[in-house]
Order: C-alpha cells, then sequence, then structure tokens
C-alpha cells in the first residue's frame, strides 16, 4: 500500500474585507459596554480603511507597527493611539479564534508595543464666577430653558458623565441620611456608587420635573420647538449642544460636558472636600485619577516661576491709554497703536515676501526703529515681528550695513512674561 499524501496544513496570512467584518462583528459582540462598542467600532473601522487601502498585506506585527507610525504622522494624542492598538489587537485575537488568520500572527500582533505618555494634559476648569454665569444664562421661562437649566445643574453640582446624565431615571432620586441623592448609580466600568444632590441642583431639578410632567422613566426628555415634551429620553448629542451653546453664550469657547465634570471636582476641592470624598463622588478607580481632575499635582494659580523676575528689554507697563508712552529701557519711547483683530500686519524690515502676521483680538502695537513687540491688554509681549527673528522678542540691528544680509550676531531674544501694572482685562 502506497504512502498517504498529507494536505500541507494551511496558514492564513492576509484577511480580505468579509474576514475583517467577521471578526469586528465577534469583537464588538464581546463586549458589553455600549461606549466601548461604538469606542471599538470606530477604531476598527479606520484600521479596515487604511489596511483595505494598502497593497495586498499580511496581517501581521510588521503591518500593525506601521499602522502604529501612521497615527503617530496624524498627531494624535498617545491615549488615543493606545486606543486604537487595543481594538486591533482585540481584532487579530478574534480572527485568530475563528480560524481566520494564523495564530503565530495574532500572537506577534498583540507584542506591538503602544505609544508611552509623557506626563498630563492640563484640563479646562471654570471658575465660580463662570459656572454662575452660565447658569444665568440657561434660566428661563420655557420648558426647554428649564430643562437645559437642569441638565447644568446636574453635571456642575453633581459632576455627572453624559452617559449618566442621559440615562438618569426618577427611581434613582431618593433620600439617604436626610439628603437627596442619585442611590446605586451604575457608571464607567459598572463601577455603582452614590452621588449626593445638592439642594440648588435639586431644585432645578424639580423645576424641570414639574414642568415637563414626568412621573416615571428618565428624567430628561426631548423638547420641540413650542414646548412640547416628547419621548423616552435623549441623546448624548444634546447635552453637547446644550453646554456649548450656552458656554458660548457667555464667551466661553470649547467647554465640554466633561470640562463641567472637572468644574465640579475643582470647587469642592476649593470649598475644603477632600479628594477621597471627591473621588467616590466621581466614581473614579484610583484617586490619582481625582488629582488629574482637581489640577493639585500643578498649580497654576501661584506658578513657581512667577517669584522672581528678570529686567531686560522689556517695557515697564502696558498702556493704560493709546496716548500713554511707554518707555522701553535703554530706548526711546517707542508710539503706540490699537489695531482690531483680524488685521493683517507688515513687518517693518523685510516687506511681505517674509509674510504677514493676523491677530486674533485687539492688540496694542508698539514699534520703533527698534525693537518691534505687541502688548496685549493683559500686559503680556508676544513675539517680535521682526522677520526671520526666533520666538520672543528680538532686538540689535540684524542687518548687516554692507550687504544687507543678516547679522546673527547682533539678533538675541527674552522670553515672553507678564508685565506690572497691566491693564485689566475687558477695559
Amino acid at each position: 500500500m502506497g504512502n498517504r499524501k498529507t494536505k500541507a496544513n494551511y496558514r492564513r496570512t492576509v484577511l480580505r474585507l468579509p474576514d475583517l467584518d467577521h471578526s469586528k462583528a465577534a469583537v464588538l459582540n464581546s463586549l458589553s459596554s455600549p461606549g466601548s462598542r461604538r469606542v471599538y467600532r470606530y477604531a476598527i473601522e479606520q484600521f479596515i480603511a487604511w489596511y483595505c487601502s494598502e497593497p495586498r498585506l499580511a496581517f501581521n506585527r510588521i503591518v500593525v507597527t506601521r499602522y502604529r507610525m501612521y497615527l503617530e504622522g496624524r498627531g494624535l494624542a498617545a491615549n488615543t493611539i493606545n486606543q486604537q492598538l487595543a481594538a486591533v489587537r482585540r481584532l487579530a485575537h478574534e480572527a485568530a479564534d475563528a480560524g481566520l488568520l494564523c495564530p503565530d500572527l495574532a500572537a506577534g500582533i498583540t507584542r506591538v508595543k503602544g505609544v508611552k505618555q509623557l506626563g498630563f494634559r492640563s484640563g479646562n476648569w471654570l471658575t465660580l464666577d463662570q459656572s454662575t454665569a452660565v447658569l444665568n444664562h440657561a434660566c428661563g421661562d420655557s420648558v426647554r430653558a428649564k430643562r437645559d437649566y437642569a441638565m447644568l445643574a446636574m453635571l456642575l453640582g453633581c459632576g455627572l458623565r453624559r452617559s449618566e446624565l442621559v440615562g438618569l431615571e426618577i427611581r434613582e432620586v431618593q433620600t439617604r441620611q436626610g439628603h437627596w441623592a442619585i442611590v446605586d448609580l451604575i457608571g464607567k466600568g459598572r463601577r455603582v456608587r452614590t452621588v449626593p444632590i445638592p439642594q440648588w441642583a435639586k431644585r432645578a431639578l424639580d423645576l424641570w420635573i414639574t414642568a415637563a410632567g414626568i412621573t416615571d422613566g428618565r428624567i430628561f426628555r426631548a423638547v420641540t420647538k413650542r414646548g412640547k415634551v416628547w419621548g423616552k429620553g435623549i441623546s448624548q448629542n444634546v447635552v453637547w449642544y446644550v453646554v456649548r451653546d450656552c458656554c458660548k453664550s457667555v464667551g466661553l469657547e470649547h467647554i465640554a460636558p466633561h470640562d463641567l465634570r472637572r468644574t465640579c471636582a475643582k470647587l469642592c476641592h476649593s470649598g475644603g472636600g477632600e479628594p477621597e470624598q471627591i473621588q467616590f463622588l466621581l466614581g473614579h478607580a484610583s484617586v490619582q485619577t481625582t488629582e488629574r481632575y482637581l489640577g493639585c499635582k500643578q498649580n497654576l494659580g501661584h506658578s513657581v516661576n512667577d517669584r522672581f523676575t528678570l529686567g531686560t528689554f522689556i517695557a515697564s507697563h502696558a498702556p493704560e491709554s493709546l496716548n500713554e508712552p511707554v518707555p522701553l529701557s535703554g530706548k526711546t519711547t517707542p508710539e503706540v497703536h490699537e489695531i482690531e483683530g483680524g488685521e493683517q500686519l507688515k513687518y517693518a524690515e523685510g516687506g511681505p515676501q517674509h509674510g504677514d502676521l493676523t491677530l486674533a483680538g485687539p492688540r496694542f502695537l508698539l514699534y520703533d526703529a527698534q525693537p518691534e513687540m505687541v502688548i496685549d491688554r493683559k500686559g503680556n509681549c508676544s513675539q517680535g515681528l521682526r522677520a526671520g527673528a526666533p520666538a520672543g522678542v528680538g532686538y540689535g540691528n540684524p542687518v548687516n550695513k554692507t550687504d544687507g544680509s543678516e547679522d546673527q550676531a547682533s539678533v538675541r531674544t527674552v522670553g515672553t512674561r507678564a508685565l506690572p501694572h497691566a491693564t485689566p482685562e475687558g477695559d
């Protein structure tokens, strides 16, 4: 009897579009959180679009490393890149379990390292006066105004997330130890916590519930232009638009609902609240996360580098009026002019071939033969206007008298800093 020929083991290395769709569905079905499914779906779809745009590549560690370099080239944050890579690793794992990818290749993909997070980005907070201004602007007699006021009050007073706010129900608002609270609130990571409600936030909530006639189910509902309440809830985008429009109306740009959550933590800490209690309020698993919300690692309000002053060729104070001279140490008094935002400035030397400078808001322009600088109403010096000068205030005579070339030996810079006796903001 002849030897039987054994079929060679077929090890798949390339995933086609149907294979990718099948693996994506398996990943999404393995996730229980709606937020996680939304994030992973977006990340996997972004990877599939990039993977299919390339030539027929093997789905292996080298390809995923190239994708990480592609994400870094887009200038994304480290957390965003690591989140996208986690979705790709999960995709490879599910493809290997389904027999669509070689297990060795899937194991190699899991070894792709993420991007290191160096430091933490500074959050955005509102002051007590700014928070009050936002609430006062949202207050009104219409049904929609009462809803928006109650939403902002719960975000600022209880530090809720968007998902927690839109999912809040009547039955969850109860009394504990003589205080109103949101009992057994299920938050991020399915962590359960109880959130106390301040009296002023509870009054805003009762005002909306009474006007809308809500007796059960979710508290916040959609409101038509005619003031009719309908539906069984709202989406998270409604919260985003309410926060953005109300903050924009009082002059606060780029404020997100999560910034109000940080504001709640910051105001609690400023009022003497303990970090551990704020951690329970926000539902953080680690107190280090709460400390980042509070910004207590670095005190920007009283920074350590404000404790010394270096005197250089910088104006002694910002102009109180357009006609007030601003002396420069060792220089003649320059002329002071005010320009409106959006205007383009020509460089004093070099002409338009070096480009123009467009200012975003009203500024004071101080110029003389030497130097050129811009001082805003807060008393801050911006970079010099001389063409080719580095960041800072340029002075000296950088133009060679013989051939007109730039003399680097005479170009010096000084750093920007707040000037004393600055004109108050809003004057």
